[in-house]
């Protein structure tokens, strides 16, 4: 492999672990993490959003480089809004789930399976891939001159993602699995990350809105 090539796809993947650990990514996998029971699972959690934000990059991103083509800014900054939407949409459940597990007793919540946990935390991949398209395909255009240079650093830039989501899912996992025989303190972690991800997603829809001209784009 020509070294120049290497380093590319080198920069790409630590590009990916940044990517991973940027606010909204870590707030939206935290309302996953704070179901966790086990560190595995949690760290699972974040495998499987780096799987769906990958699957929707790559096949988003191909579609386009192969068209020669860019998302224009309306549809990016849309779906970039989307992801506000889903962030307060996660806390709101989080926030109503941890309250109606203080009321009552814990052995429902504990089956909460391991299908349905992973299946979620794709989704919300799935749609941080859609919103974050039109930056990797931009990226991707400007760093590699050929389709399967373009594949390979889109797949190598969600490796990336994958290994730096599954390490902060961990991390952010501790506090939920360790408290989990501790329902008050469970709640109380669990609320707090979901009233976290309800603010950060109004503030992220406004940011977009207001300040980044979304709302201009629909009434100019």
């Amino acid at each position: 492999m020509d070294v120049t090539l290497f380093s590319i796809l080198s920069l790409g993947f630590i590009l990916g672990i940044k990517h991973a650990i940027e606010p909204d990514h870590i707030i939206a996998v935290s309302t996953i993490a704070s179901r966790s029971k086990k560190l595995s699972q949690s760290a699972l959690a974040g495998v499987f959003w780096g799987i769906g934000h990958t699957a929707t990059l790559f096949f988003i991103g191909i579609t386009f480089i192969l068209m020669k083509n860019s998302i224009s800014d309306k549809v990016s900054m849309s779906l970039e809004f989307l992801v506000g939407v889903m962030l307060v949409y996660l806390g709101i459940v989080n926030v109503l789930s941890a309250n109606k597990n203080h009321r009552h007793d814990h052995g429902n919540h504990s089956q909460y399976g391991d299908k349905h946990y992973f299946v979620k935390s794709s989704f919300i991949g799935l749609v941080h891939g859609l919103a974050g398209s039109a930056a990797i395909v931009l990226l991707t255009m400007s760093t590699v001159n050929s389709f399967w240079q373009s594949a390979t650093y889109i797949l190598i830039f969600g490796g990336g993602t994958i290994a730096g989501m599954l390490l902060f899912t961990t991390v952010i996992g501790i506090p939920f699995v360790f408290s989990s025989s501790k329902k008050e303190i469970n709640s109380l972690f669990t609320i707090i990350s979901g009233f976290i991800s309800v603010l950060f997603g109004l503030y992220y829809m406004y940011n977009l809105a207001i300040n980044d001209g979304l709302l201009s784009l629909f009434f100019k």
